[in-house]
Order: structure tokens, then C-alpha cells, then sequence
């Protein structure tokens, strides 16, 4: 036990030296170290010393040689301007010796005008002397002329016998005599000159559009007509106390014809879309064999549906057909629609194809731009697929539906033009209005009800028999030429050419036509006696 108390008492007497003698070390060598560091920084500085004095030599003998280099080139610099100063004065002294020169000569050169200047206006002044002189003397001259004329006057009216009044009224006939024989002359010449210059080559142009466009005959009646496998199916069209015919006519809007006529059934209406809707549901119903309201209804729905996708196949293949891009689809829409509409018979959907192909070849025989044609011609009736929907006539709904979907301002002046409502002011439209024309002339393109015809025929004569010097006037040629009888002793030769132009003018303003009319004035004198 002691002996381990006294190795506990030694190790704890060595640990604590060890301790004393580490810290006296610790102490003594951070005494060296501080001395070192000092000597090192001491050092350091020194050098750091050093390196800027040497630095500072080094710039100040940079300097002084950057000053001596840019004292040169200031010296250079200096010389070289001195030299383009005295190189521009010399050329400036030589440009002021060649100005000064030339202005003297242009100072020699006005002088002289100057000179010949007022020798003219001498001369000008000595001839307006002159003028006044003979001025002068004229107008004595023309004072005894004056009185010569007027006592030459007084011995005419004594010698004729007419006074002034009568005088002036007998030459003022005279003069109207020769003024219509001139308007004559000047009328045929006129004609003639155009014809010569416009008949062939505007009979060249038709005729090549209408040989490559030989389209078929497009008339078309109001009425339907479907075909019924035998009597009996009437009575089950008609149901029990007209049940199913009423619902059939007021779900289609359209009026059912039954007669005496066997096995089929007249469906009649003006609105071509409500007849086809009729027509279809009637033969599914006839096909189905099903006959009562529900059934009905079922199929006119179906039938509807089937005549709205027929219009948009209709206005597609109208678009294709033409080769008219870029057009808005309710435009698309509107053209299908024409596909059941009528003008005088005249499916107006095949019409406007017509046009389009029409207008198209005409504006590519003339220069311009065909598929701009044939979009005017194309889109020129589209109000008629809404004439009975809005107020207003065809040509100014069809402006206001273009201007909706953004048309080019052409095309809707084609459209504004195309019955002659306003003047043409594009070749566009001129091409597009004959086109029409051509197309609604062609023979059986068009027919129109017996009333409308002898209507159309009575206003032709009464127009031309409103004229003074007309005997009597005959419409012939279904209204296509009007021959006039003239009072031989009331229209001479010449007032003849001017009445048929003043008639041509009145037909063209009061009356609607397709094509053209000819106006032929018949006059002649017959002298009958008899010998006895």
C-alpha cells in the first residue's frame, strides 16, 4: 500500500514537472518567434521600400520619355496641318479666281440681255402704238359698218316683209332643222365608229364563252309531284278525318294536292326548300309504310336535317366547281340555299355557276384577273338566298351580306352593278353584268308567266307610241324588237336616228329585260291616185 502510494506520489510529481517545463518552453519559444516575425516583417518592409523608390524612378523616366515622344508628334502633327492649310488656301485662291471670272462673265452675258430687252420693248411699245391706231380707225370702220348694217336691216324687213320677231323665229326654225340634221349625222357616225370598233371583238369574246360553256337548259316549275304505289295509299296519307295530311301541311308549310289523278300526290309551294322537305318525308312515309303525326313528324325532322346538308354539299360543290377559295363558310351556307331557289323558273344556284364560268373566260380573254371574275359571279345573286327573310331588293341584301363577311370592295361593286342599279366604274363589273345578261338570254334559260308578258309587251308600245310623230308601234320577237311607224310629214330622215336613241333611252330606264331589244323605225311616203 505504501508502495503504491509512493509511485502515485512520484508519477504525480513527474506529470507536474513535465507540465512546468512544457509551459516554461512554450514561453520561451514564443519569445523566439516574436523576434523572428519582427526581423521577417522588418525585412519585408525594407524590400517593400525598395521596390517603390525603384518604381518610382522607373515612372519618372517613363514619363519624361512619354513627354519627349508626344512633344514630337504635337511638332509632326503640327507641320502636317500647316501644310493642308496652305494646300486649301492655294486651292481656295483658284476656286475664287474661276468664280470671280464666271460671274463676271454671266454679269457681261445678263447685260447684254438686258440690252436686247429693251431694244424689244421699244419695239413692243412702238407696235402697240401702232395697234391703238388701227384700234382706233377699226372701231370708226366698224361704226359705219354698224349703221350700214342697220339701214341694210330696215331696207330686208321692208323688202320681206317679216318683223323682227317673225325674223328671228323663222331663222331659229331653220336653225333647229340643220342642228337635228347634224345631231343626226354626228349620232350615226358615232354608232357606226363604236360598232366598228366593238362588234367584233365583243362578238369574238361572247361567243367563245358561251362555246365553252354549253350549259343545259335550267327551268324549273313550283310544283312536285310524288308517285303513289296505288290508290289506297291516299286515304292512308289523309288519315282518319284529315288528321295526317293537316299535320303533314302545317310541319312543312307546304299545300297537298290530292285529285283525281292516279296513284300520285301534287305538292305545291313557292319556297322550294319546304317542297323538298315535304317530298322527302312523303316518300320515306309512303317507303315505311308507318302513316300517323308522331311518324310524320320523325321524318320531316329527318327530312330537314338531310335538306341542310344537301345545301352545304350544294354551296361546296358550287365553291370546288369554280375553283373559289378563302370564301366564308356562311357564305358557303347562303350559296347551297340558291340551290332551291328560283328566277323565272331559273334555278338561280345553276345561274350563278354559269355566270361565274362565264365572267371568268370574258375576263381572261380581256386581261384581267379571272378568278376575281368568277368569285363576282359567283357570289353576284347571293341576296336572292335571303329575299324572302329580309326587306330590300336582291342586289342591295346581297351588298350588305358581303360587307358583313368582309368581301373585297370589287366584288361588291360587281354586285351593286350587275342590274345596271349604278353606273359600272370597274372593268370587274362591266365583265359580271354581261355575263348575267348572256346567261339569263340564253334561249330557255328563262320563262315567265303569260300575265307578265303581255304586261311586259303593252308597256314596250305604250312607251314608244308616247312619242310625238309615232303612227303606231308593234312589239314582236316575244319583246326582243319594237317597229315603229312614223308620220312621214311629222319626222324627217334625220330626226329619225334622234328619236330612236331618245326611245332607246326611255326602254332602258322604265323596264326591267333580259338581253337586249331592237329598235326599228319604219317611215314612208305614198302618193295613190286613180285615173278615170
Amino acid at each position: 500500500m505504501e508502495l503504491i502510494t509512493a509511485i502515485a506520489v512520484s508519477v504525480g510529481t513527474f506529470t507536474l514537472g513535465s507540465v512546468v517545463f512544457g509551459f516554461v518552453m512554450y514561453k520561451i519559444g514564443g519569445k523566439h518567434r516574436q523576434k523572428f516575425a519582427e526581423a521577417h516583417i522588418e525585412s519585408a518592409e525594407k524590400e517593400a521600400l525598395r521596390i517603390i523608390n525603384e518604381a518610382g524612378e522607373k515612372a519618372r523616366s517613363e514619363k519624361k520619355t512619354a513627354l519627349v515622344e508626344a512633344k514630337d508628334e504635337i511638332f509632326k502633327l503640327k507641320e502636317d496641318a500647316e501644310k493642308d492649310i496652305s494646300r486649301l488656301k492655294n486651292e481656295t485662291d483658284r476656286e475664287l479666281k474661276e468664280r470671280r471670272s464666271e460671274v463676271s462673265r454671266s454679269e457681261r452675258r445678263l447685260q447684254q440681255k438686258e440690252e436686247n430687252l429693251d431694244k424689244k420693248n421699244d419695239k413692243i411699245e412702238k407696235l402697240e402704238e401702232a395697234l391703238l391706231a388701227k384700234n382706233k380707225k377699226a372701231d370708226d370702220n366698224l361704226s359705219d359698218v354698224e349703221m350700214l348694217k342697220r339701214e341694210q336691216f330696215d331696207k330686208l324687213q321692208i323688202i320681206s316683209g317679216f318683223t323682227n320677231e317673225q325674223a328671228r323665229a323663222h331663222l331659229l326654225e331653220i336653225l333647229d332643222t340643220q342642228l337635228d340634221h347634224e345631231k343626226a349625222l354626228r349620232i350615226t357616225a358615232f354608232e357606226q365608229r363604236i360598232k366598228d370598233e366593238c362588234d367584233e371583238k365583243a362578238r369574238a369574246y361572247i361567243s367563245l364563252a358561251i362555246s365553252r360553256l354549253a350549259s343545259e337548259t335550267v327551268s324549273e316549275l313550283t310544283v312536285s309531284v310524288v308517285p303513289l304505289p296505288n290508290d289506297e295509299m291516299k286515304g292512308r296519307i289523309i288519315g282518319r278525318e284529315g288528321r295526317n295530311i293537316r299535320t303533314l301541311e302545317q310541319l312543312t308549310g307546304v299545300d297537298l294536292i290530292i285529285d283525281d289523278t292516279p296513284e300520285a300526290i301534287t305538292l305545291s309551294s313557292h319556297d322550294k326548300v319546304r317542297r323538298e322537305i315535304a317530298r322527302i318525308s312523303l316518300e320515306r312515309l309512303i317507303q315505311d309504310g308507318r302513316i300517323h303525326p308522331t311518324r310524320i313528324e320523325e321524318m320531316v325532322e329527318k327530312a330537314k336535317r338531310d335538306v341542310e346538308a344537301k345545301i352545304k354539299q350544294e354551296g361546296e360543290r358550287a365553291v370546288m366547281d369554280t375553283n373559289v377559295n378563302g370564301l366564308n363558310h356562311e357564305l358557303v351556307r347562303l350559296l347551297g340555299r340558291l340551290y332551291y331557289r328560283t328566277s323565272y323558273s331559273q334555278n338561280v344556284l345553276a345561274h350563278s355557276l354559269e355566270v361565274a364560268h362565264l365572267a371568268g373566260i370574258l375576263a381572261s380573254e380581256l386581261g384581267i384577273d379571272a378568278a376575281m371574275a368568277r368569285r363576282a359571279g359567283l357570289l353576284h345573286d347571293i341576296g336572292k338566298a335571303l329575299t324572302h327573310e329580309i326587306e330590300g331588293s336582291h342586289v342591295n341584301i346581297g351588298m350588305e351580306v358581303l360587307r358583313k363577311y368582309k368581301e373585297n370592295p370589287e366584288i361588291i361593286h360587281a354586285v351593286e352593278a350587275h342590274h345596271g342599279d349604278v353606273e359600272t366604274r370597274t372593268v370587274l363589273a362591266a365583265v359580271v353584268q354581261a355575263a348575267d345578261a348572256i346567261s339569263a338570254a340564253r334561249p330557255g334559260a328563262r320563262s315567265e308567266n303569260y300575265e307578265n308578258y303581255i304586261k311586259r309587251l303593252q308597256k314596250l308600245e305604250e312607251i314608244c307610241s308616247s312619242y310625238q310623230g309615232v303612227e303606231k308601234s308593234f312589239a314582236i320577237q316575244a319583246g326582243r324588237e319594237i317597229r315603229i311607224v312614223i308620220k312621214p310629214e311629222a319626222v324627217n330622215d334625220d330626226g329619225m336616228i334622234v328619236l330612236a336613241r331618245k326611245i332607246a333611252e326611255n326602254i332602258e330606264k322604265d323596264m326591267e329585260y333580259p338581253g337586249q331589244i331592237r329598235i326599228h323605225l319604219i317611215r314612208e311616203s305614198r302618193a295613190i291616185d286613180f285615173a278615170k
